[in-house]
């Protein structure tokens, strides 16, 4: 029996002559991989739909057993394509969906994360797109549980409001002057009270603001931290983004 769901795709890989591994976030079952046979030829079912960041309506048979799906078709509700791809926006997609598969676990949705993600790829243009990635990356964080608290410091708990605050590799959160460990980072004030801004208000009210990529880049690079830290690993997009001039 074939289930419907709408679904983002994340990856694809080639797999035997025509077929295709798809990495898909659903949002009616969260993260799951399924093959698309003969992909590469059938244009009337699949088309451009398994293109990565491509929402979709995802037909599929999920045996219970498998852990990979049997895709039967997608039918394309927003494409990446329909739009100017700069290089860019070409990597904040792709960090987009790096952040997505590497930090959502198999199998558990997760509607509030979903919704974020449709909301920041509507706004995510050619030439703009620091305001979403920041967006993106802080909700992104807090909502897996990774964020800790901006507004004191780590080691003596002392309010950091209107206050320097300085973050580093091994620490957990944010310090204070006097407890910053040797090499570590300024995180401003402006980044931090943005960063409470954006928790009480959606994407769009963002958009005619300009963002320019040295705000809030102490932001995200503290919050490139956190999820390097807990992936235990260094991600790709993290580092094609710092490239960006």
């Amino acid at each position: 029996m074939l289930k419907q769901s709408e679904a983002i795709v994340l990856r694809s890989y080639p797999l035997r002559e025509a077929d295709l591994l798809v990495s898909f976030f659903t949002r009616q079952e969260g993260k799951l991989r399924g093959v698309a046979r003969a992909a590469k030829k059938s244009k009337k079912r699949f088309g451009g739909s398994l293109e990565p960041l491509t929402r979709v309506t995802l037909y599929y048979e999920d045996r219970a057993g498998n852990d990979l799906a049997r895709l039967d078709s997608c039918d394309v509700l927003e494409s990446p394509l329909a739009e100017e791809v700069d290089y860019p926006r070409a990597i904040a997609l792709a960090h987009v969906g790096e952040m997505l598969e590497e930090l959502l676990p198999d199998r558990e949705p997760n509607d509030s994360i979903f919704r974020l993600a449709v909301s920041v790829l509507v706004n995510l243009h050619a030439q703009a797109v620091w305001m979403p990635l920041t967006y993106f990356d802080l909700w992104m964080v807090r909502l897996i549980g990774l964020l800790p608290d901006l507004r004191s410091c780590i080691a003596c708990g002392a309010t950091l409001n209107g206050h320097a605050a300085y973050f580093h590799p091994l620490a957990d959160g944010l310090a204070c002057a006097k407890d910053k460990r040797l090499a570590s980072l300024e995180m401003s004030s402006e980044s931090r009270a943005l960063a409470a801004e954006i928790f009480r208000a959606p994407v769009e009210n963002f958009a005619g603001s300009p963002w320019p990529r040295c705000r809030a880049a102490d932001l995200r690079k503290f919050l490139a931290q956190c999820v390097e830290k807990h992936v235990e690993k260094k991600l790709i997009t993290f580092t094609m983004l710092e490239k960006i001039e």
